[in-house]
């Protein structure tokens, strides 16, 4: 599966595709717009009432009407700034609950992936979609849809009041905004593509800073800690000149707009002057256009501004689509069981990774059940893709990976999982307790109690081995699973699979790293399978493999069988294919 960018999105195509979030949220937005045209009306009557008075109150010296629509406007500003944190208090629960159902969604999404997608991605840069995209939206949604609204409604009636107070001159005054509407709309691509930059140098920081701090450990013991700086810093100054360029583009508007209010005001004071000079328009009237000059060109700088946020959740937008637009890749199909005597069966199988050439090509074998088999072959043959390929951890190229007799892909997840064990060099386990880890996945015991699981464990054998642990099956497990060693992580990877008492179990290197005395362990565990169980094991000491059914050699993307141990170690040792 190729991982393709989506096309940077449009302004407008952009909106229609964000707006569907707001659908389940349509009678706290009717609220919000209630206040906003609340608020809007208040501010959009004050520079009328204030011109009102000046040219009847303060003009002919009637004070007693000056206090009077001094306590109005008061009342009015005071009901404004009830409605304005209204409509923010109502936004600011939509964001969240846009946050939270995006989030989801992102993450479901990521567990419908293949792992073809995660070898392709920096953990740290999905992270970063996740937290710091998703918050660019949430700004969008919580802060700069309502104030772009509430704007927009106050330059409409800002307007319809200029042309009716005196039309010539409130077109003089609106003329700048036909040059900064262009202006806006010459310069949105390129801020875009900008912003778009300095996300993506975001989210590859991040990526950097995860990567080393995972492998920290191994910087440490190599005192290679000049090297984590260096890459830090060259990540680090990249994300700074993208974020510097994105700065300087944003805030390529605000002189503009600065520039053309002003503007906008001088005329005014020029044309109203003249206007006052024949008679055709009072002080206070002027004073009025002022004001409204102000309320026009002030909420379109705000836009501006609202702009830039609007083309940084665009950009955002864009990164979280290219995640929602993934095609899984490995989706379930309908197929027939089909005569079978083995418990897996590979049919004319072929595999490439999307950037190389073919790993494994028209290879054709089959397992059977309660046997046990061996995978040999040099670094990079093959192995590990092969059975990766068995556990459905990919889907071939071409042919087909039959389980029971039954393509691999018509199974279930769940289906899958239960008849199929896979068991790492290195497993992985989370953070709580040894017992938790053990019966982690296990659907057969998923509402089992504490008592029911430890029960369990006695029933298998297995309660013994809980002596490994300081608290036995309370032994907790923390993150990373640091303070337990690579032996009792194994011992856990192994109870945790015989317990799914699985058809095929594959082992890859899961012995590689252990002493003898833990191997004794692990073998002891093992022979509490079931006799049906099918054994694949990737090894390179002998003593794991001496003791296979059969012996297949990986290598130059073709598997074939040895006919014993030592013709394995001759194919091994002269990296040849021999009959």
């Amino acid at each position: 599966m190729n991982t393709k960018p989506t096309k940077p999105t449009s302004s407008l195509t952009g909106l229609r595709k964000l707006l569907p979030f707001l659908k389940v949220e349509r009678g706290n937005l009717a609220w919000a717009a209630l206040f906003i045209l609340v608020t809007s009306t208040i501010n959009l009557g004050a520079p009328f009432v204030f011109g009102y008075a000046v040219d009847n109150f303060i003009a002919k010296g009637d004070y007693p009407g000056v206090l009077v629509t001094v306590g109005v406007m008061l009342a009015a500003y005071l009901i404004s700034l009830g409605t304005q944190y209204s409509q923010m208090w109502f936004m600011g629960g939509v964001g969240q609950r846009v946050l939270f159902r995006l989030r989801s969604l992102i993450f479901g999404k990521l567990q419908q992936l293949s792992i073809a997608f995660f070898n392709r991605q920096k953990a740290g840069d999905l992270i970063s979609r996740i937290n710091n995209d998703t918050d660019k939206l949430n700004q969008f949604f919580a802060e700069t849809l309502v104030r772009f609204v509430g704007t927009i409604v106050i330059m409409a009636g800002t307007s319809i009041f200029l042309l009716s107070l005196n039309v010539k001159l409130g077109l003089a005054a609106m003329a700048p905004a036909v040059v900064l509407l262009a202006y806006t709309r010459l310069l949105s691509p390129w801020v875009k593509s900008r912003t778009a930059a300095s996300l993506k140098a975001m989210g590859g920081l991040s990526g950097e800073v995860q990567e080393s701090l995972d492998h920290f450990k191994v910087i440490v013991a190599f005192d290679r800690r000049d090297y984590f700086r260096k890459q830090f810093e060259i990540a680090n100054e990249t994300n700074y000149r993208a974020a510097l360029r994105a700065g300087v583009a944003n805030a390529s508007y605000s002189p503009v707009y600065d520039f053309a209010s002003s503007f906008a005001q001088l005329i005014v004071v020029v044309y109203g002057l003249f206007l006052i000079s024949h008679g055709a328009m009072t002080i206070g009237l002027l004073l009025s256009f002022l004001l409204y000059i102000n309320q026009f060109y002030g909420p379109l700088r705000q836009i501006a501004m609202l702009w830039q946020s609007f083309q940084t959740a665009l950009a955002a937008w864009d990164r979280i689509s290219e995640i929602l637009e993934q095609d899984p890749g490995m989706g379930k199909t309908k197929a027939k069981a089909q005569a079978s005597s083995a418990v897996l069966e590979f049919r004319g199988v072929s595999f490439r990774y999307s950037d190389s050439g073919d790993v494994l090509k028209d290879i054709s074998f089959a397992l059977e059940r309660g046997k046990t088999y061996a995978l040999v072959g040099p670094t990079g043959g093959g192995k590990t893709t092969t059975a990766s390929l068995m556990a459905r951890l990919y889907d071939p190229t071409e042919g087909a990976v039959l389980l029971g007799g039954r393509d691999l892909r018509s199974y279930s997840n769940e289906e899958r999982t239960k008849k199929i064990g896979f068991i790492l060099q290195e497993p992985f386990l989370f953070s709580g307790t040894v017992l938790d880890n053990i019966f982690y996945g296990n659907t057969e015991y998923a509402k089992a109690s504490h008592e029911e699981k430890v029960n369990a464990l006695k029933e298998n054998r297995l309660d013994g081995l809980m002596a490994r642990f300081s608290e036995g099956v309370d032994t907790p497990v923390q993150a990373g699973a640091e303070t337990i060693s690579l032996g009792q992580r194994q011992l856990i990877a192994f109870m945790r699979a015989v317990l799914r008492k699985p058809e095929l179990l594959i082992l890859d290197e899961a012995t590689a790293n252990i002493d003898t005395v833990t191997e004794q362990s692990l073998e002891e565990v093992l022979r509490q399978l079931p006799e049906e169980t099918t054994r694949v094991i990737i090894a390179h000491r002998l003593n794991t493999i001496e003791s296979a059914d059969g012996i297949f050699f990986v290598n130059g993307g073709k598997i074939e069988g040895a006919g014993s141990l030592q013709q394995a170690v001759d194919m091994l040792m002269h990296g040849k294919r021999q009959s």
